[in-house]
């Protein structure tokens, strides 16, 4: 056992980092080094199934970190893309591999097994190659997270619907609808129980104050909800997303994440080298063109249908192509469906090794099929069009609308003075129109846009953008062609406020000052200080700053020069802090 263990960090020790310097991703530098230890490799491992049965505990905890990141009220907002998205891809694809299954010869009972197993997609493959690339936020990444939840749900009807093309399942013998009542009772008292049951639990275990105690805890519950739908005949990894998502609002839930994130990275790494073990090369080597011709078949119907429900839905043609080409490949439960066919007789046994090595090859091309697709609708892709800026004239523009942009933005809604927002970044604007508010996609440090925006008879110009070059270009636009124009800048740091110093702006608020002195505060506060003391120091601290800061602008180009007037003005700055406690005292005294 210890030999296998070694030869498994070995080979993703080895493969991950050179898959990922090619730029292939994490995924299939397991799925390589499976392939390459496997039966089908070089023989160092057998006994896939068990390996692959363990491992598919990393997909439930996978499931379990992604609840915790889900809220309740997020996941409600979810529901029209859920079960409408998901839905449909389920439907369509399930009725179309049917019926490409049973125009290839297989009986009716089969094709609908073999349709449904197939229609399903890889959980973990898809999240683990998206979060690689950061894309699990984007349109189509949500588009892709709500269609895999819809297919875990979805398993519940067809198990039960399995009796009925007498397929009987071990441990699932009872009729269909007494088997969905007594998965419909365990959900709700999944539900039920984490919502009053496990916060109780985690806080007296916190006060315990032993860590693994807390580490084995929340293992425990990943794993007692996951065998509790399993031996229902429900998806173990829905069983860990519900508990998660029960959890994603309490107290514990970063530290249930940090906790749970170790297991769940080795045993995926674990489960995608199971699945390249699984592959069996001497099936493709005796019958290639089959195996090639049905995988990318399945890929193609899959693609297809995805494409077409992303355009439908609303997606961009480049989101909707990524969503294409993140699902067309097979999931890990057609492993398990598969061989519950064959042992049921519904399944040929040869028919079944046909098709796992399908899934699993559908698998292996998904990573550089989605990289080739993700790189050419990048470069295809072109900006969206400005929006035509038809603004009144307001006193106030404001550059820029994330965080700082924002919350200059609600105090002057509150105070109802109006503005006009300029916002460059075309996702940032979709988000913000979610909400309601007026922002025009456009670039600030335009002329055109400007004078269309009215910049020549507004007063105030807030610019609120953090990208330091980008700032200061918008900067030096607007103080050569509407002087007038009174700035007030967000400075990301000290080097950006003293740039915006050289274009004679003045009104200049450093990002994170005002925040980190409040902070500094508060815990002048902790320690005991009374609070007219840390008003008086703080005030102090920020004159001394706000001076220092000019007397460094005339020198800041040179490097040696401010380092050393940055080590004087600090010296400087503790002795006028130790004058001041002498002064405390000798007045208390």
């Amino acid at each position: 056992m210890l030999k296998e263990i070694a030869l498994f960090l070995a080979a993703a020790v080895i493969a991950v980092p050179l898959f990922k310097r090619l730029g292939l991703g994490a995924v299939l530098g397991y799925l390589f080094a499976g392939l390459l230890i496997g039966p089908s490799g070089l023989g160092l491992i057998e006994g896939v199934e068990r390996v692959l049965h363990v491992s598919e505990f990393g997909v439930v905890l996978l499931m379990f970190v992604i609840g915790l990141e889900l809220q309740i009220s997020r996941l409600w907002r979810l529901r029209a893309h859920v079960f409408g998205l998901g839905g449909a891809q389920v439907l369509l694809t399930a009725a179309a591999l049917t019926g490409c299954a049973i125009a290839l010869g297989l009986p009716s009972d089969a094709a609908i097994v073999a349709g449904f197993a197939l229609a399903m997609s890889s959980t973990a493959f898809v999240l683990q190659m998206l979060a690689e690339r950061k894309e699990l936020a984007d349109h189509h990444g949500r588009a892709a997270f709500s269609i895999l939840l819809f297919q875990d749900i979805a398993v519940i009807p067809f198990l039960a619907l399995l009796p009925l093309l007498g397929t009987p399942i071990a441990g699932h013998s009872s009729g269909g609808w007494l088997g969905g009542a007594k998965a419909l009772a365990v959900v709700v008292l999944v539900v039920v129980g984490g919502r009053y049951l496990l916060r109780p639990i985690f806080r007296r275990l916190a006060a315990v104050e032993m860590p693994e105690v807390f580490t084995a805890a929340a293992l425990l519950i990943v794993t007692g909800t996951a065998l509790a739908m399993e031996a229902v005949g429900l998806s173990m990894s829905l069983g860990a997303f519900l508990a998660g998502v029960l959890l994603a609002d309490s107290e514990y839930r970063h530290e249930l994440q940090a906790d749970i994130e170790p297991f769940k990275g080795l045993l995926l790494g674990l489960f995608f080298i199971a699945v390249g073990m699984s592959a069996q090369l001497s099936l493709v080597m005796l019958a290639p063109l089959v195996v090639l011709g049905l995988t990318f078949g399945l890929i193609a119907v899959k693609s297809s249908i995805l494409y077409f429900i992303g355009r439908v839905s609303g997606l961009a043609n480049d989101s909707a192509l990524k969503l294409a080409f993140a699902l067309p490949q097979g999931g890990e439960f057609a492993f398990v469906l598969f061989g519950v066919a064959a042992t049921a007789g519904v399944l040929q046994e040869g028919m079944k090794d046909l098709l796992i090595v399908v899934v699993t090859a559908s698998m292996i091309a998904t990573p550089p099929l989605y990289a080739l697709i993700a790189r050419w609708s990048q470069g295809k892709a072109e900006p969206p069009a400005y929006d035509p800026i038809d603004a009144p004239e307001h006193d106030i523009l404001i550059a820029g609308f994330g965080p700082f942009g924002q919350i200059v933005g609600r105090m002057l809604r509150v105070k109802r003075i109006p503005y006009t927002v300029l916002e460059r970044d075309a996702r940032q604007v979709d988000f913000v129109r979610q909400f309601g508010n007026t922002i025009f996609y456009s670039d600030a440090g335009r002329v055109e846009v400007l004078r269309a925006a009215k910049a020549d008879k507004a007063r105030y110009f807030v610019l609120a953008i953090a990208d330091v070059e980008q700032s200061l270009r918008i900067a030096e636009v607007v103080r050569r062609n509407f002087p007038n124009l009174r700035i007030f800048a967000c400075a990301r740091d000290r080097p950006h406020a003293m740039r915006l110093m050289d274009l004679g702006i003045t009104d200049i608020i450093r990002r994170s000052y005002a925040s980190s002195l409040e902070a500094a505060g508060s815990l002048l506060q902790a320690l005991g200080e009374p609070e007219h003391q840390i008003k008086r120091e703080l005030e102090r601290f920020r004159h001394f700053d706000q001076e220092t800061l000019l007397k460094q602008h005339a020198i800041y180009r040179d490097e040696q020069a401010l380092v050393q007037t940055a080590k004087e003005f600090s010296k400087e700055l503790e002795q006028l802090f130790e004058a001041d406690a002498l002064a405390a005292e000798k007045a208390a005294s």
